[in-house]
């Protein structure tokens, strides 16, 4: 088996071998990724964080050797807080995006394999679960625009979104709405909602689309259009501009 890590920015994960193919998901710097397959000039990988799988461009990929990889997976990594800052080595600087990982991170240091880095922004750990950080990484991301598969403030999606805000408290959810809503305990009704909670929204065909998390006073925080702060009720999410409810209420889940 072959390892790799994420020494871009972000890096596309496509659900084909062409860049004009859907994307699918997105890796952030410093995670890492199996790689399963490769053909051409792509690679078929798994990423170590959600086990998702797709395709990448080979010339974004950087190889790790397994004592790294399995080094790098088996340790607690600083995650930058920043929406957008600098790490620099030796040999060059990249733009490290929020939500990305650090690993052995010592407050200002960080290193992948052999190579060390200085990042000056802002970071926390990854197991810091604490409702206050929590709430504080979700509204940072306020008005990011989205992108279907995107993970970045950039650009990203509903389920990226949940996704990413909760890897700031340490716990890791699967990549996709309907994957998402299998998690946690299910809470009955909404007034028995707490702030961190997520709540998953149907189609007309009772199939999960979108996902948000609550906030306090029957708010909601979710990625539509752009991450955006919404009324919620039993109904579902009420959007003031439009003045009418955009996604109808399924199921409510309690992840910590």
């Amino acid at each position: 088996m072959k390892y790799g890590i994420a020494v871009l920015s972000v890096i596309a994960i496509r659900k084909e071998m062409s860049h004009r193919s859907e994307l699918i998901s997105q890796l952030l710097f410093g995670e890492t990724y199996e790689i399963l397959q490769k053909q051409g000039s792509w690679l078929r990988i798994k990423c170590t964080y959600d086990d998702y799988e797709g395709w990448i461009d080979e010339n974004q990929s950087n190889e790790l050797a397994e004592r790294d990889y399995l080094n790098i997976s088996g340790n607690d990594a600083g995650l930058a807080l920043d929406l957008v800052n600098s790490a620099t080595s030796s040999n060059y600087a990249v733009p490290v995006l929020a939500g990305s990982s650090l690993p052995f991170f010592d407050g200002m240091n960080f290193k992948i394999a052999k190579e060390k880095f200085i990042y000056n922004g802002q970071a926390i750990q990854s197991d810091a679960k604490n409702a206050a950080v929590f709430e504080r990484v979700a509204l940072r991301y306020v008005n990011a625009p989205y992108l279907w598969g995107g993970r970045s403030p950039f650009g990203l999606d509903c389920s990226g979104f949940t996704q990413v805000v909760f890897k700031f408290v340490g716990i890791p959810l699967l990549r996709d709405a309907y994957q998402q809503a299998g998690q946690g305990s299910t809470v009955n009704f909404i007034e028995e909602a707490q702030p961190g909670d997520l709540a998953f929204f149907a189609n007309e065909e009772g199939h999960i689309t979108h996902v948000g998390i609550i906030l306090k006073d029957s708010k909601i925080i979710h990625a539509s259009g752009k991450v955006r702060i919404d009324k919620i009720d039993h109904f579902g999410i009420y959007n003031a501009d439009a003045k009418k409810y955009s996604h109808n209420l399924k199921i409510i889940k309690r992840i910590f």
